[in-house]
């Protein structure tokens, strides 16, 4: 039987956003299948929904960062936040299907 090795959060974080971003013609179940996939590779649920949660975060700070630049950090703030919880929330699927794909994802500590 092969082994099974989990990646990092980081790089299952870049495989839900680019199967979510190849399937953008399907709403909804282009989130599912990115976070089974992404969910699958880091290997637990745990991890899972951090690799899930991370696009969210890196979102948020991304537009508050910018707005900053942009001499608003108020709206910076705001709109930093904003994005971040919109981008938290329409990834809904994104988490269920992390968490799927963590749930089948073999054991880190199982032997062969």
């Amino acid at each position: 039987m092969a082994r099974y090795e989990s990646s990092s959060i980081i790089a299952g974080s870049l495989w839900m956003i680019g199967i979510s971003l190849v399937l953008f013609f399907l709403p909804a179940i282009n989130g599912l299948i990115g976070g089974i996939v992404g969910g699958y590779k880091v290997g637990t649920v745990g991890r899972a929904i951090g690799a899930a949660v991370l696009p969210a975060v890196v979102v948020g700070l991304g537009m508050w960062i910018l707005f900053a630049l942009l001499d608003a950090p108020v709206i910076g703030f705001i709109g930093g936040v904003a994005m971040g919880l919109w981008a938290l929330f329409s990834s809904v699927s994104l988490l269920i299907g992390a968490v799927i794909g963590g749930a089948i994802a073999p054991s880190p500590h199982s032997s062969p």
